[in-house]
């Protein structure tokens, strides 16, 4: 048995209000997931468009804060990880001063040695003079 204690009216304007809100809320890009920012647009939304009859309850809300909370610590270790990622790349890449490489330019197999390492989170080789992407290095030699 369900009990409505609005008026056909006010359901209507309701839902009105809850179309604009969906349409508002459209424009987030669901497809990279939702980020942070997402979340607490929505969460704000719930909290203002709750029915003061029904309330939200604590534990729903305390629910979706740990939520927010673990969202925004996956993103920090995220860009953490692309950082480290950067640092570890970036090592490897000093190892390989002076010594003789082949990678690919293109379709063609470039052999030389390297002479140079730039950059921190993409580090480029410096090899015959021409600069490759460290990715690139298919085989090292002493």
């Amino acid at each position: 048995m369900e009990i409505n204690l609005m008026s056909a009216e006010d359901t209507a304007v309701t839902r009105m209000q809850v179309d604009a809100l969906n349409k508002s809320l459209g424009g987030l890009d669901v497809g990279d997931g939702l980020g942070k920012d997402d979340f607490m647009k929505i969460l704000i939304a719930q909290l203002t468009h709750q029915d003061p009859t029904e309330p939200m309850k604590d534990t729903e809300f305390i629910a979706q804060m740990a939520q927010f909370s673990t969202l925004e610590q996956i993103t920090n270790m995220t860009q953490d990880f692309g950082r480290l990622a950067g640092i570890l790349s970036t090592s490897q890449a000093l190892g390989l001063l002076g010594r003789t490489v082949e990678l690919f330019d293109g379709e063609n197999m470039i052999s030389g040695i390297v002479e140079e390492v730039s950059g921190r989170e993409t580090p480029m080789l410096l090899v015959n003079g021409k600069y490759y992407d460290f990715e690139r290095v298919e085989k090292i030699r002493e």
